[in-house]
């Protein structure tokens, strides 16, 4: 696992970083104290993942607006 600030991480890090937290958590052989840590980066990595979602569908939206053909954009199921 990465120490690379949350903030700092493209989407497709936060994702790898994701799912190598979930695949730690799920194994269940991590004392409770660094389970607890996991959990906490897993949430912060999952809404960096989540905003980052949101602001490339704006990006979408403005661009097919530009071009006349804009959609009402829905959230991203699952996050």
């Amino acid at each position: 696992m990465t120490d690379k600030p949350v903030s700092e991480m493209t989407f497709e890090e936060a994702m790898a970083a994701l799912e190598a937290v979930v695949g730690q958590l799920e194994r269940g052989d991590v004392a409770l104290e660094a389970s607890i840590a996991l959990y906490e980066r897993g949430a912060a990595l999952k809404a960096h993942c989540a905003a980052k979602l949101k602001d490339a569908e704006e990006k979408v939206e403005l661009i097919r607006a530009q071009e006349g053909r804009a959609i009402a954009a829905s959230p991203v199921e699952g996050m």
